[in-house]
């Protein structure tokens, strides 16, 4: 500790930290405070995850104690230890299909003892910090073992609603169904019926009372309304048995032979733990896209941790396993959470509940509670999520697993389901189509796919099929190259052009990527090696460069002819020098690369017109791209630029109605809510303002300078307050200049009859802003008792 005092005192920016006096001691113990957003979030999650949680014990053939013991100890364990704070864990759906096999193997006890090793299994891989992995597992194949899980548990609750006895498997209940539809029981069916209508109807319920009603979870509705008319009817029927705790059974010791203990806690913990950190990163979308306060996002190796907490301490108490749940924790979300505080009060409520209210829960039917697991199974058989796997061509694997699950197991099922992606994937690999014809004298090579080494011979045969001698464009229409397909195609072409043909390879850019495009392109090493066609530029420099000044690195006594794609060279068009190539280059980049991509933003907005809901006035200097500083995209902005940001005030007889015309269309025409002013760091037309003599010849530059004279003006004009920037005084007078301009164009924006208007009807807002290049900090106007300050616009602020 003496070798770190000396290190800190001698660091000048610490040294009146270090004399300051120390903190006063707390006056006592900080008080635990919850949010009433979290008090009225634990309640509507509780009241879902109590008839949900009973119903998910029923459905495994566990005490129904443990479905209580397992939604208090994920609340409470998972709660306070996981990585995502709005997520809500206990007793999922998703695990009642194995859960139910383990039970009816090896027992209840045993089963406890297997959750005990799937926790602490868990503990490991989080310890290990593989939780993202499990997220490259395919979501086709996540969404088809939720799927066959949800068809197995709505076949096997079917027969309890019907009033039977549910067999062990899918196919056996499939067998057992004729039956047990001869065989029905009015009262079963009647309380399961009415479960299913008030399920499907209270959150439709119309009108302002519907909207007011259906803040009452339908799971809490169909269940209190199926036992209530059960209990007015008197209706004869199997309710919920709750045994005294003292009865209740704890983990044993696992029973049973080895590589089935084993294959059953690897089973479970897969199932936990891919359906807890895929609902993490749900849960963090939906946290995103509301508004209110910000969240922050999961950590899911903690959330791997509090999970694997979460099934020891249950496994222990003789809990069923614990997993993140989706309905649970999307209630939390919808609900205004804001902490983890409220999936700790669900957990605390559902201890009471197990506590003070047994003899209410033993007046609900099993009937209601089975139809009411029977629709979260059917819920669970996504058309979304089928339609998203049909779009990826990903249906066999979905269907696969699916299958596998109700035939045979989830282990299995999921194992199959792998097993048909990894070969859908090495089918697509090595699945290429490569065609050739002539049009107009060209002949065309056209590869879709990968172009492998299990391609080659198509290859070679479709180049061979090309004359000597004739112009050929090849088309990589793909997103890989290996080795053994580019030294084909390299050879092929030196061999076409020295025998007096030309090539034109084209195709996307990942493809010629990887595809070594520098020596496909005719050009060596030193021409970046590796980059795309639009990007590598033949002079080692690249078109529209971020970031840097563009500067062709080869000698200058270099010649630097645009070369043809096939190598050949060929003379620059006329007139056009540096940077002419590079306007010709960056639009050919964009043809290729990025209009593929907006093409479809860029046609629907052609359909519907500019509905822009902002007009932002700014400089026309280069280094402003507002795009870039706005993270705005086509449609968004109504851009103006002018030299110094200008707005003529209306009247003057400038010449030049171009900006006033620009704000009576935006405002008028596309009606925007916003405009706003835009100055910036060594502004150009600010300097001139500064340094600008009254004699001289009149140029347009001093004729369309004299609207910021009035900036000039209330810059040098005593006794009035000075825009300034929070923090620091400005850095000479060309920055305070600036900000002046920008207050100054405000108040001729005012002035314009349309602006004037909307102001008065409450339509439109004027926002101030001023962009510190050599900073890239964007800095807002605010005026707080007659004082113009540019506060810094920070990054916080912009994510929430």
């Amino acid at each position: 500790m003496s070798a770190c005092v000396p290190a800190r005192a001698a660091d000048p920016t610490r040294t009146e930290r270090t004399q300051q006096p120390p903190s006063p001691p707390p006056t006592g113990p900080r008080r635990f405070r919850v949010a009433g957003a979290d008090l009225s979030a634990s309640i509507a999650v509780f009241l879902i995850a109590l008839p949900l949680s009973l119903g998910i014990a029923l459905a495994t053939g566990a005490p129904l104690q443990a479905g209580l013991v397992a939604a208090a100890v994920g609340g409470l364990v998972a709660g306070r230890l996981g990585g995502s704070p709005l997520q809500v864990s206990g007793p999922a759906a998703g695990l009642t299909v194995v859960t139910a096999d383990l039970i009816q193997r090896y027992g209840w006890r045993t089963t406890c003892a297997i959750t005990v090793l799937a926790g602490l299994a868990q503990l490991g891989l989080g310890c290990l910090r593989v939780a993202r992995t499990a997220l490259a597992v395919s979501p086709a194949i996540v969404h088809g073992m939720l799927a066959g899980i949800g068809v197995t548990i709505a076949v096997a609750q079917l027969h309890i609603v019907l009033g039977g006895t549910p067999q062990s498997s899918v196919p056996d209940n499939l067998r057992a169904l004729p039956a047990q539809l001869a065989d029905l029981h009015p009262a079963a069916v009647s309380v399961s019926a009415l479960t299913l209508v008030l399920l499907l109807f209270w959150p439709r319920l119309p009108g302002r009372a519907g909207s007011v009603l259906a803040r009452i979870p339908a799971a809490l509705v169909a269940v209190a309304g199926a036992t209530a008319a059960a209990a007015l009817a008197g209706l004869r029927l199997p309710k919920v048995d709750l045994p005294t705790w003292s009865n209740h059974a704890l983990a044993g010791l696992p029973e049973g032979p080895v590589l089935g203990l084993v294959a059953a806690v690897l089973t479970t913990t897969l199932v936990c733990s891919v359906q807890s950190l895929l609902g993490a990163v749900a849960v963090d979308k939906l946290a995103a896209a509301r508004p209110g306060p910000h969240v922050a996002r999961s950590d899911l190796d903690r959330e791997l941790l509090g999970q694997g907490a979460a099934n020891i301490v249950s496994g222990t108490l003789g809990g069923l396993p614990v997993a993140g749940v989706a309905v649970r924790s999307t209630a939390n979300v919808r609900a205004g959470a804001v902490s983890r505080n409220s999936t700790m009060l669900h957990g605390v409520l559902v201890v009471a509940a197990t506590l003070l209210m047994v003899p209410l829960l033993e007046l609900i039917p099993l009937a209601s509670l089975a139809a009411l697991v029977m629709s979260v199974g059917i819920q669970m058989v996504s058309l979304h999520h089928i339609r998203t796997v049909t779009r990826h061509r990903e249906v066999l694997v979905y269907a696969v697993t699916t299958l596998g699950v109700v035939t045979f197991g989830v282990l299995e099922g999921v194992a199959l389901g792998v097993a048909v992606a990894v070969g859908v994937a090495l089918h697509r690999l090595t699945r290429t189509r490569i065609t050739h014809h002539e049009k107009e004298g060209v002949h065309h090579v056209h590869v879709r796919g990968q172009l492998t080494f299990l391609a080659v011979p198509r290859l070679s045969r479709a180049l061979h099929l090309v004359p000597q001698g004739t112009d050929v464009v090849v088309e990589l229409d793909g997103s890989f190259m290996d080795h053994a397909a580019y030294e084909t195609l390299q050879d092929w072409q030196n061999t076409h052009t020295a025998r007096g043909g030309t090539v034109e390879i084209t195709g996307r850019r990942a493809a010629v990527r990887i595809a070594e495009p520098a020596a496909l392109h005719g050009t060596g090493p030193e021409d970046g090696a590796g980059e795309a066609p639009d990007h590598a530029a033949d002079c080692g420099c690249r078109p529209w460069t971020a970031w840097r000044n563009h500067q062709c690195e080869l000698p200058q006594s270099a010649p630097c002819p645009e070369r043809h794609r096939g190598g050949t060279d060929r003379p620059a068009p006329t007139g056009a020098g540096t940077s002419g190539h590079e306007l010709v280059r960056g639009i050919s980049a964009f043809q290729r690369n990025t209009a593929p991509l907006v093409r479809g933003e860029l046609a629907r907005l052609a359909r519907e017109g500019q509905q822009p809901s902002q007009l932002f006035l700014t400089c026309a200097d280069s280094r402003l791209v507002t795009s870039m500083i706005t993270s705005s995209g086509p449609g968004d902005l109504f851009v103006v630029r002018n030299v110094g940001n200008l707005v003529p005030p209306p009247g003057e007889e400038s010449g030049d109605d171009s900006v006033a015309a620009a704000i009576e269309y935006a405002v008028d025409v596309l009606r925007v809510r916003s405009i706003t002013v835009c100055g910036h760091s060594g502004c150009g037309a600010m300097q001139a303002l500064l340094s600008s003599e009254p004699e001289g010849a009149p140029t347009p530059l001093k004729r369309w300078l004299r609207h910021g004279l009035p900036s000039l003006e209330r810059m040098a004009g005593a006794g009035r307050p000075q825009a300034r920037l929070a923090g620091r005084a400005p850095a000479d007078a060309v920055e305070q200049l600036c900000m002046t301009n920008v207050v100054q164009q405000l108040e001729h924006l005012r002035a314009h009859d349309s602006v004037a208007r909307a102001l008065a009807d409450g339509a439109l807002e004027l926002h101030g802003m001023y962009f510190h290049v050599g900073e890239a900090q964007a800095y807002l106007l605010t005026e707080t008792d007659g004082e113009r300050v540019f506060d810094r616009v920070r990054a916080m602020e912009l994510s929430a």
